[in-house]
């Protein structure tokens, strides 16, 4: 029985858990939350491990990647895990040789609770999961939730009691180092069996040396009792762990880094420290790219690893080892990409495994100047921006001539097929303005290996022109062929081939007074195609149908108004060529995710053609309620041109024969 129940558990928590994304929830206060880090794409040959360790052999055998032995693991991001409120200071730290208690970001639960052995995690209720004396069934996972049984496992959930111990509250520290205990005796090394224990190792390890810093101070005493001879084996162990088992150059890879720090320092293990930093120095450079953009595909998880090389630092010089001028230097350059990550609105583009949430920023920095609207800190150098790593990010402005919060702010994915924690989103956009979201991505909803996980990925739940052939294809590259970036306006060009026989083009032209989008779409393919051009509008918009070129999106009680027009390019525009899609679930449709446990319905604006191509001319227009918005097309020569008005402000765009978008007023 207990094999079977073992591999009943096996197979529930290996849905691929991962890292702490901008994962976010607010637990009880602001805080937010990434679940476990992405693994790094190049896997090697896992290292052969003894059964019993004695102690941490540094330089045995390779460090390779668990990707060879788990399916692709969806690291997950939860609120504030991991997350300090505050960034780590911009200024060196002194060195007083040792390793600070990180915290429990969210997950600790109250002593009282701990108490009873009962532990609880996002959205569902509380769980006893001990007889009350500490006992606990480390196998339980009556939710069936990777992410609830991977922190069960983190130890994360003992932090009030540890603090309390930590206080000299002798009651909840003895429970709270049974409990430890306890699943140090119920899960000997190596737990590389069990996927939940492995992708909580570098949690479980911090919560131990917190553990050991609260037996000291708890009993007031220098060196720990050999009672707890025990913990400072654990640690022992936890740091061979993550020695043969490390993650790579990945988010992941790097907290195991400062938790393998952490041991070193703490337990005066320098040929530990040394290998942390090796490891440090070497991931750095991958993680974070000399223009700023990070490995992990995510908005959020950029805003995590910011946060996570700046505790890496800090730990580092309180131990006494020098971080060198990289990791420094590259922050600098994330903090930059952020900025300008962060839409109008002041919440960073949740593009990727993202949740909605607010920039954090160290005092100074451009991340200071968008997390302040503008009050202090440095005004980032650009309006807008092109990412080799494969994103466009721009505004309108940074509150010179009208309200911080009244700019328009987008962005535009393209590049390196999905990775780690990416979406399908290639050539989609996103777009802020009026104060409010225009086009929004769907988010992210955790780990789970369901229909929602695959929806939020998937191109349908994006602002692309989407052909169903392309659907569950293996993802694939998309090009920038061009971009130009005016005064007054921005335009791009994309190419990319999202299935065999299928190609598929985009033209963005972005425009400021007045603030609008307008997009060419064109599909063409060996075979007959259903083309949808999708437009994802935020929660609470009511969409009314005008006519086959024109739907006007609305809330109640709002002072603006959107506009998503189509124009007769090339072909008339089809009677049923337009259609509103909300908070379908099959297939699933409609929906926003603001955090894991959270889903709202959301309209969607679909355009939509049929054959073996299609091109689709499109226009999304925000505008004060009261204003007026008219359009007229005509055609002159080889040239299209669209007259826009929009309250007081008028433009005309040109469309050229090769689908190049122009302003021309």
């Amino acid at each position: 029985m207990a094999a079977q129940r073992d591999r009943r558990v096996g197979r529930t928590v290996a849905l691929t858990l991962a890292c702490l994304l901008v994962c976010a929830v607010a637990f009880a206060g602001a805080v937010f939350v990434l679940i476990p880090g992405a693994r790094d794409g190049g896997a090697t040959a896992v290292a052969g491990e003894s059964p019993a360790p004695s102690g941490p052999q540094p330089k045995a055998g390779p460090t390779p990647s668990p990707n060879a032995s788990l399916p692709e693991s969806p690291e997950e991001p939860l609120p504030g895990v991991d997350t300090p409120a505050t960034p780590p200071p911009s200024t060196p730290v002194a060195n007083t040789g040792t390793y600070e208690c990180p915290g429990y970001s969210g997950i600790a639960l109250p002593v009282a609770q701990v108490m009873t052995d009962t532990f609880a995690w996002g959205n569902d209720p509380p769980y006893k999961v001990g007889d009350g004396q500490g006992n606990i069934n480390w196998r339980a996972n009556p939710y069936k939730k990777p992410s609830w049984y991977m922190w069960l496992h983190s130890l994360r959930w003992l932090g009030g009691g540890i603090e309390a111990g930590g206080r000299g509250d002798r009651k909840a520290l003895t429970h709270v180092m049974a409990i430890i205990h306890d699943w140090v005796q119920d899960n000997p090394y190596s737990w590389k069996g069990d996927i939940g224990a492995w992708e909580a190792t570098m949690h479980r390890t911090n919560v131990l040396l917190c553990a050991r810093q609260a037996v000291l101070t708890g009993l007031k005493v220098t060196k720990l009792p050999q009672q707890y001879a025990w913990l400072d084996k654990a640690l022992l162990d936890h740091a061979q762990f993550m020695i043969v088992n490390w993650s790579g150059k990945s988010n992941h890879g790097t907290d195991e880094s400062i938790a393998l720090f952490g041991v070193g320092c703490t337990l005066k293990r320098p040929e530990l420290k040394s290998l942390a930093v090796e490891r440090l120095t070497e991931a750095i450079t991958t993680a974070i790219d000399p223009q700023g953009s990070t490995n992990e595909q995510s908005v959020g998880y950029g805003m995590f690893n910011y946060l996570l090389w700046g505790r890496a630092t800090t730990a580092l010089q309180r131990c006494g080892s020098d971080p060198g001028p990289v990791i420094a230097q590259r922050r600098a350059a994330l903090s930059e990409w952020l900025a300008l990550a962060t839409k109008s609105t002041g919440e960073l583009q949740q593009v990727g495994d993202a949740v909605a949430q607010k920039p954090t920023g160290a005092a100074g920095t451009s991340l200071d100047y968008v997390a302040s609207f503008g009050k202090h800190g440095t005004k980032p150098r650009k309006r807008a921006a092109v990412y080799d790593a494969g994103y466009v990010f721009g505004r309108t402005g940074w509150g010179e001539t009208r309200p911080f919060g009244q700019e328009s702010s987008y962005s535009i994915r393209y590049g390196p097929a999905r990775t780690l924690h990416g979406h399908d989103d290639h050539m989609s956009i996103t777009y802020s303005s009026h104060g409010r979201d225009i086009l929004i991505d769907p988010g992210h909803s955790g780990y789970q290996l369901d229909k929602w996980q695959a929806w939020t990925k998937s191109q349908a739940a994006h602002n692309v022109m989407t052909i169903p052939s392309a659907q569950n294809t293996t993802p694939v590259a998309t090009q920038l062929v061009s971009a130009a970036i005016a005064p007054t306006w921005e335009s791009y060009s994309f190419a990319d081939s999202p299935a065999p026989g299928v190609t598929r083009k985009r033209e963005v032209l972005v425009l400021k007074d007045p603030d609008l989008i307008i997009t060419l779409d064109r599909g063409q393919s060996t075979s007959s195609q259903r083309y949808e051009t999708l437009w994802h509008l935020a929660p609470g918009q009511k969409v009314a149908v005008q006519s086959p070129t024109t739907a006007v999106a609305t809330k109640p009680g709002d002072s603006t108004k959107t506009y998503l027009l189509q124009f007769p390019f090339q072909h008339p525009v089809p009677t049923d060529g337009l259609n509103v899609v909300e908070g379908q679930e099959d297939p699933v449709q409609g929906w926003y995710f603001p955090d894991i446990f959270h889903r709202e319905a959301a309209p969607v604006v679909k355009f939509n053609r049929s054959g073996n191509d299609a091109t689709i001319l499109s226009a999304i227009v925000p505008a004060n309620s009261t204003d007026k918005v008219t359009f007229n097309s005509r055609t002159v020569g080889s040239m299209f041109y669209i007259d826009l008005t929009v309250g007081a402000h008028k433009t005309t765009i040109r469309v050229q024969q090769d689908g190049r978008l122009t302003r021309i007023n």
